[in-house]
This record gives C-alpha cells, sequence and structure tokens, in this order.
C-alpha cells in the first residue's frame, strides 16, 4: 500500500482488511480463484450503479516479479558480445552508405533501442524451417533491417560486399532498404516498413493459421506469428484497429512485442501521459495478456527497499516527456527531478554515483527480463500476448542521438561519439581504423561464431529466411467451365453471377476444392453468395454456439470450426490482410492456397491500396474481385460507392494482372488462366477482375478468341456492307461494351458507317504489352520493328471509339499504339444516384454519344461532314450546352 493510498483513505483498517482477504486467497487458492472473486465484485458494484475503471492497468512496473522470471539459458556474456558486434556493423553500414552518398538515408537509432528485443529472439525464440513445423513468422519493423542484416553478415549469409551496397538495390549486388520479399525473395518474409500494415497482417496471419489448422489443411503446431512494432506506430488506426479480433478468437499463436521507447519521428509519444499505461488499458480490454518489460534487473535492489511504494508511486506520476528528460540529461539530473521529489527516495539512492543511476537500465534492454518476458508470450495459452517493453532510442549513441528529439533523423556519430559507442560495446577496431568504419567479424573458429552457429541450429536453421517454391497443383481445364462458356440461352444474369458460378466449379474440383477459401467483408447475399453458407459453412473459431432464425431454410446461416468461407464482417482492411496471409501461404506454409476476395469495387484498392501495394511485394497469389463495378452501374449508391477508377490503381502494381470482363465465358477464359498461371506455372502474379450487377443474356463464346480474351481485345463482331465507304472501330469494356454493340447497329442503319466491334478485356495489359514492344522497338533501332498487340489488331483501319464505365484514363493508356483518330469515352468526375440510363446519358458514354463520337472522328478525318455530327447530335436529343460532367 502507497502512502499516496493511506493520506487519500478515509479508513484504512477497512482497507486492510480487504486488501489481507485479497492476498490469502492468493496466496491459498491462486490467481484464478482471485480473479473469479473480483469479478463478482466489480459485477454486484456494476449492478448497484458505481462506476467502474474505463480500462484497468496495473503500477508503472514489470509484470513479472523478479522471483517468478524464467532464467535465461546460455551464456550470457557471449551473447553481449555477439549483440554488440551486431551493433557495430548494423552502425558501420549505415554510416557507411551516407559516406558514399548522402541520400541514401538510413537507420540506426530504432535497431539500437530494439537490439536485445531481437537478439533474444535470434537466440532463443524464432525457429527457423528445418525442424518439423515450418518455421515461425517475425513481422519486423522496418527501419530496424540495418540489425538483421549485421547479424546475416556475421553468420555469413551476407557478403562485405552487400552491406557496402546497402539500399543500393538496382545492379543486384546490394541489400533492400527495409524488408521487401521481392527484391530479397529468399530473406524477407513480409515487408513491413508501411506503417501499421504489420501488425495488422501478423493478427490476420495468425487467425488464417488458426483457420487451416482447424480445417485439416496443416499441422500449425505451435508456430508463433511475432510483430514487432514501435509504441509511435500504434497511433496507426491499422495498428490496433483488429486487435479486438484476436481477443476474441483467443490467437495465442500471436505475440507483439512493442518497442516503448517513448519517442516517434519528431519528439515523444506521448509527453504529457504514459504510452505504456495507454496501450496496456487497451490490450487488456481488447482481451490480450499483456506483460511488461519497463525495468532492468539495476532497479530490482531499489524496488526491494521501496517498503512504502514511494518508488512505484514516482513511476507512476512521472510523464513520458519527463523520463526522456532524464535519459537525455543525465544521472544528476535523474537524481534531482526523479528521485528528489520525495525525501525519502533521495536516500535510498544516496550512496549511489551519478554514473550508477544513468546507467539504471530500462526492462527492454535487460536480456534477462526481456527473455522471461518472451517466455511468458510463448507459453501463455488462451490470449494473444503484447509485450511493453521500454527502451531508449539512439541507446549507446551518447549526445549524438541518446534519447533525443533528432534522434530518428540520426544517419552518423561525430568522431567522439562513435570512439565512445566503439569503447561502450567493446569492439577491437583502434583509434587509425576507426575513421574507415570497418565490418567487425569474429574468427570462424571462435567462440563467437560456434555459439551464434549452435543457437540456430537448436532453433532450426537460419531466420529470416523465404521459401520460393511449393508444390503445382492440378488445376481444372478449360472444359470444366463449360457450362459458363456455353452462355444464358437468354436468361439474364450478371458478371458478377457469372464469377460466382465459375467459384462454385473450383470449390467442387477434387483437386483443388479445399484450397479455394471465398472471402467476404459480409456483402455475400449482395453477391448472390449466400448458397455457399450451408454448401461450405462460414469458419468460426468457436463453431456455432446458438441456432440460426432461418435454419430451416435451404441457405441459412451455417458457421462451423471447419468453415470454408472467411466472412471477416464489415471489415475491408481484415478481409484483404487474410486475402494476402492465403495469397502467400504458397511460401509461409508450404500450403498453396486459392483466396478468393470478392467486395464493392470502390472499396478495394482505393480503401486498402497500401495493402495492395504489400501484396506485390509479397508476391501474392490469388483472385480479387471488384463486384458492383462501374461508375454508372451501381446506380443508385452515389459518390461514395461508384467505382470508374479501380483498374487506374491496380494498374499501378507490376504484378496485379487486371481484367473488367463483360460476357461468361470471358470470366471463365480468364479466371482459369489465373489457375493455371498462379496455381501450375506457380508465377508470382495476382488477379483483379471487376464484375457488375447488370443482368443481360450471355452468348456462347465464339470459336478462337481465348488468346485475345487474355492478352486484352479481341474482335467480337462486325457490321459490314461493301458498298459503304465509311469505317469505324469501336471499343468496350464491361457492361457498355453493350453499349458499344447497340451504337455499331445505329451506326450502320442510321448512316451507313461499318464497324468492328472490340471487346477489351483488359487496357491494362494492353498497355503494358505496348510499353514494352515500344521499349524493344527503340533499344533495337536497327531491327525488324515489332508491332504491338493493339495494332496489329486495329491495322489503323478508320478511327477508333473507346467507351468504358471508368475514367477516361482507363481506355486512354493505349493511345500509343492506336493508329490515326482516337476519342475516348469515360466516366471522369464523381459518381452520383440515377438510373442507369440517365447516368449514361450524364456521363456521355451510352450508344447516342458513342455515334456522335465517331461521326465526329469521321469528320475530323474528312470523311463525312461536319453537318452529320449535327444532324445526330440533333436526332438524339443531345444538349450541346450541356455542363461537362467532370466539373458538374
Amino acid at each position: 500500500m502507497t502512502e499516496q493510498h493511506i493520506l487519500e483513505d478515509i479508513d484504512p483498517i477497512e482497507t486492510k482488511e480487504w486488501v489481507d482477504a485479497l492476498e490469502s486467497v492468493l496466496r491459498e487458492e491462486g490467481p484464478d480463484r482471485a480473479q473469479y472473486i473480483l469479478n463478482r465484485l466489480t459485477g454486484e458494484a456494476s449492478k448497484a450503479g458505481t462506476s467502474l475503471p474505463a480500462s484497468i492497468t496495473t503500477s508503472y512496473r514489470n509484470t513479472i516479479a523478479p522471483e517468478d522470471e524464467a532464467p535465461l539459458p546460455g551464456d550470457i556474456f557471449m551473447e553481449r558480445r555477439i549483440r554488440s558486434i551486431i551493433r557495430w556493423n548494423a552502425l558501420a553500414m549505415v554510416m557507411k552508405a551516407n559516406r558514399a552518398d548522402s541520400t541514401l538515408g538510413g537507420h540506426i537509432t530504432s535497431f539500437s533501442s530494439a537490439a536485445t528485443l531481437y537478439d533474444i529472439g535470434f537466440n532463443h525464440f524464432f525457429r527457423g524451417n528445418d525442424g518439423k513445423q515450418e518455421a515461425d513468422m517475425v513481422f519486423f519493423q522496418g527501419h530496424i533491417s540495418p540489425g538483421i542484416y549485421a547479424r546475416s553478415y556475421i553468420e555469413g549469409r551476407l557478403t562485405d560486399e552487400q552491406l557496402d551496397n546497402f539500399r543500393r538495390e538496382v545492379d543486384g549486388k546490394g541489400i533492400s532498404s527495409y524488408p521487401h520479399p521481392w527484391l530479397m525473395p529468399d530473406y524477407w518474409q513480409f515487408p513491413t516498413v508501411s506503417m501499421g500494415l504489420g501488425p495488422l497482417q501478423a493478427i490476420y496471419q495468425a487467425h488464417v493459421m488458426k483457420y487451416q489448422h482447424s480445417r485439416g489443411l496443416i499441422d500449425q503446431g505451435d508456430r508463433k506469428v511475432w510483430a514487432f512494432l514501435g509504441d509511435g506506430e500504434c497511433d496507426e488506426p491499422e495498428s490496433l484497429g483488429a486487435i479486438a479480433l484476436a481477443g476474441r478468437e483467443k490467437l495465442d499463436n500471436l505475440i507483439f512485442v512493442i518497442n516503448c521507447n517513448l519517442q516517434r519521428l519528431d519528439g515523444p509519444v506521448r509527453g504529457n501521459s504514459k504510452i505504456v499505461q495507454e496501450l496496456e488499458g487497451v490490450f487488456r480490454g481488447a482481451g490480450w495478456n499483456v506483460v511488461k518489460c519497463l525495468w532492468g534487473r539495476h532497479w530490482d535492489p531499489l524496488f526491494e527497499k521501496d517498503t512504502k511504494g514511494l518508488l512505484v508511486k514516482r513511476m507512476n506520476e512521472v510523464c513520458d516527456g519527463e523520463l526522456q528528460n532524464y535519459k537525455a540529461n543525465g544521472g544528476a539530473y535523474t537524481r534531482e527531478h526523479f528521485f528528489g521529489k520525495y525525501p525519502e527516495l533521495l536516500e535510498m539512492v544516496k550512496d549511489m554515483t551519478d554514473d550508477e543511476i544513468m546507467n539504471l537500465n530500462r526492462g527492454g534492454h535487460d536480456p534477462y527480463k526481456v527473455y522471461a518476458a518472451y517466455k511468458e508470450a510463448t507459453s501463455h495459452k488462451g490470449q494473444p500476448t503484447v509485450v511493453l517493453a521500454q527502451t531508449v532510442k539512439g541507446y549507446g549513441m551518447f549526445k549524438a542521438a541518446e534519447a533525443q528529439n533528432t534522434a530518428h533523423q540520426t544517419k552518423k556519430l561525430d568522431e567522439e561519439s562513435l570512439a565512445q559507442f566503439r569503447d561502450k560495446f567493446g569492439i577491437p577496431i583502434s583509434d587509425e581504423e576507426l575513421k574507415d568504419l570497418p565490418y567487425y567479424k569474429p574468427a570462424e573458429d571462435s567462440p563467437e561464431m560456434q555459439y551464434l552457429r549452435s543457437r540456430r541450429k537448436e532453433l532450426h536453421g537460419d531466420f529470416p529466411t523465404r521459401r520460393r517454391d511449393c508444390e503445382a497443383l492440378e488445376v481444372p481445364s478449360l472444359e470444366a467451365f463449360k457450362a459458363q462458356i456455353a452462355g444464358t440461352k437468354g436468361r439474364e444474369i450478371s458478371t458478377t453471377m457469372a464469377f460466382v458460378r465459375a467459384l462454385n466449379v473450383m470449390v467442387k474440383d477434387k483437386q483443388i476444392g479445399s484450397r479455394v477459401v471465398p472471402i467476404l467483408a459480409d456483402e455475400a447475399r449482395t453477391f448472390g453468395m449466400e448458397g455457399m453458407f450451408r454448401q461450405l459453412g462460414i469458419y468460426s473459431s468457436e463453431g456455432q454456439r446458438y441456432t440460426p432464425h432461418d435454419h430451416t431454410q435451404i441457405m441459412y446461416y451455417k458457421e462451423s470450426q471447419d468453415g470454408q468461407i472467411l466472412q471477416e464482417g464489415i471489415n475491408e482492411a481484415g478481409a484483404f490482410s487474410s486475402w494476402l496471409a492465403l495469397a502467400t501461404s504458397y511460401s509461409n506454409s508450404n500450403l498453396p492456397m486459392i483466396p478468393v476476395y470478392i467486395y464493392y469495387s470502390m472499396f478495394g484498392f482505393q480503401r486498402v491500396g497500401d495493402l495492395a501495394w504489400a501484396a506485390g511485394d509479397s508476391q501474392a497469389r490469388g483472385f480479387l474481385i471488384g463486384a458492383t463495378a462501374g461508375r454508372t452501374t451501381l446506380n443508385g449508391e452515389g459518390l461514395q460507392h461508384e467505382d470508374g477508377h479501380s483498374h487506374i490503381l491496380a494498374g499501378t502494381i507490376p504484378n496485379c494482372v487486371s481484367y473488367d470482363p463483360t460476357y461468361s465465358y470471358e470470366v471463365a477464359v480468364i479466371v482459369q488462366d489465373g489457375l493455371r498461371r498462379m496455381y501450375k506455372e506457380k508465377e508470382s502474379v495476382f488477379y483483379y477482375l471487376t464484375v457488375m450487377n447488370e443482368n443481360y443474356a450471355h452468348e456462347d463464346m465464339p470459336e478462337g478468341v481465348e488468346d485475345g480474351i487474355l492478352k486484352g481485345m479481341y474482335k467480337l463482331k462486325s457490321h459490314a456492307k461493301k458498298t459503304n465507304k465509311k469505317q469505324v472501330q469501336l471499343l468496350g469494356s464491361g457492361v457498355i461494351l453493350r453499349e458499344v454493340e447497340a451504337a455499331a447497329e445505329i451506326l450502320f442503319n442510321d448512316f451507313g458507317v461499318n464497324s468492328d466491334i472490340w471487346s477489351v478485356t483488359s487496357f491494362n495489359e494492353l498497355r503494358r504489352e505496348g510499353l514494352d514492344a515500344s521499349r524493344w522497338n527503340m533499344l533495337h533501332p536497327e531491327a525488324e520493328q515489332r508491332q504491338s498487340y493493339v495494332e496489329t489488331c486495329l491495322d489503323g483501319n478508320g478511327p477508333v471509339i473507346a467507351s468504358t464505365d471508368h475514367v477516361k484514363l482507363f481506355a486512354d493508356q493505349i493511345r500509343p499504339f492506336v493508329k490515326g483518330t482516337y476519342n475516348v469515352l469515360g466516366t471522369d468526375g464523381f459518381g452520383r444516384s440515377d438510373t442507369r440510363a440517365q447516368l449514361r446519358h450524364f456521363f456521355e458514354i451510352n450508344r447516342y454519344w458513342v455515334v456522335v463520337s465517331a461521326l465526329n472522328a469521321l469528320a475530323k478525318d474528312g470523311v463525312v461532314d461536319a453537318s452529320v455530327v449535327s444532324e445526330a447530335i440533333a436526332k438524339f436529343g443531345l444538349d450541346p450546352e450541356k455542363p461537362n460532367p467532370v466539373i458538374c
């Protein structure tokens, strides 16, 4: 009981009786019984109307008492020696890079604060791939990559040349700035430097591992998912936005380690309060096991002397800004301003020198405390665990960076600080050698190297490491999708339904059916997928503990522990993270999965574009389905819901293959080819398809169009008469292709214009192929020049007009490869609600606008008189003074 509590207590005797009773229960019956009693008491208090604390936090000290700490195995002195060498090499690597070119940048202070946190993991916890089960998964904090490279260097996994070329990746000799699986495909597991994405992905990775285990697809054993992040990173909504899922599903395979160095990039995280206490309350409230690792073992004797609780009281009341001052200003300052507030505390440290006070270490720098925290985290059952480890940013860098607000921008040390750093960590480099920043590596037969290798052998091999290869899957042939290829015989369906039918073929396939994972963000009924609820079941970690109200219906809401569907709620970022975990399962679990995430197209790349970029870096494989796509197709939903630009965003990701099909057979051909490329040929691409909710009849697949569908365009039909001398090429995609088809009939019947109608399934793929041909031609000026695929199709046969339900830039991408006049119609501007017909007139993409655009192109080419264009404008009732939809 602290002195403060005694002063505020109106009845200390009664209070002592309560405390004594609680201590007796703990001593005689254990913590579970004590927890039960506390729950009963808080329940009774709540019923009586007593206010309860918004969050439950404990005192500002370590969760694990010294007497309860698991002992650190191994050689502590050897580990410190190795850790010091790693620190030096990480610093030397970044400083060398910036001596060569100061624009390269790099970070050293984040790793300096976290070195012990990682070192204990590498020496005792992070398991490699050489054991009976797959490796652990670690989401490293991006800014600490130099420290991971430095460790791999002394292990012999990286060379001097690679370290010398840190952040120089173009010629293939260097190593990437941050964790990038695309650039280092045998090394990094996950891209994490975009803040908040690592924690979010880690939660869903653990969630997906439980899903795979529950379905019997793979025995995940006791594999762990570790996520390392900073306390400042917790301000990112993505960092903490899904922690309730982890608590609700009791993901005890998940461990967060939050490096609480109390600083973000520009200053304190919570200068006026306490970030550790804030995070403890948030995580406890979400159902996590919280382990605070705040103070190192040099504090333990002081805690033993603290019989009145004044030391804990002082720690509770001091804010983070003051804690940073103590480390920045030294031992004398700390004596005066921390201990000096209470005479009893000043007396407690009277025999300590200022240097000894300065050396009172924080928990994240104490290997004994960190090991005890990790041991508790890895052995805890029934909850995810977060370790809140307090450290000092710029640790060991003295006045150059230690606990300074400018620490994050530090890329080098002055000569004095560099020498101090070398001396503090005992690196055998002379003053003369110091100026050259040499790396230090112990001899191959040294005790350090033997110890280092023995630890990794004990933990089943190198870490980090990434698996490139996996088994190839036997995927269904195009014949398996014959029902989709055959058309609908006059029945009207949407391309969304066409895709759902293709998905049903996939889940029923004997070879790959169990690998297919439909993923939804609470929109199954919108997409006509409710029939899969009973057929496949919806995954729930707890099964179904209730009888659904619709249980008597054929398509009732069925949850089960082995359910195949992932229904992630109204949570696009979470659903995408589940997709990403499954899309990289071929590498991370040696288990190729076929995730299919279907969602409102507007809520994909626009809302979670950073995750989509991470998917590209991660070499993800799977299907993303942007349903209800197009700016005029989801006609009643208005500006926020109407997509006309997702393909532009998809096109920015180099390994995202995107299509905008119109007909069922196009969907089938694209899906089957995606299965072949990703799962049989094992290409590291992922597919994005936009599908629509507009119903119309679908014809049988014309003969021989498969190749064109996949390349991006094919001739669907022609309207031609030999006597007609006027010719245009009409391009369309998605639902607007049908408007283009209608326009072709008007042009032919009313204006005597022949036309070829082209179904453009992918302007993005056409652009990529065209740019590749152009590049080849530039670099081979004397060789026979290549034609782009667009050029071979259109061949300059009349002006070209394209109309889509997307912004004009979508179709405009192929302009360099179109000979002659090229007019593009599109849906630039904000969406809005109205009928489809009205919206297509408003955005000027319907059949009448296509006709006018075609006639205008012919007039520009001198084929028809301008009066013909005016005649058409009047004929269709188009207003020449109509406001431009881009700006109205």
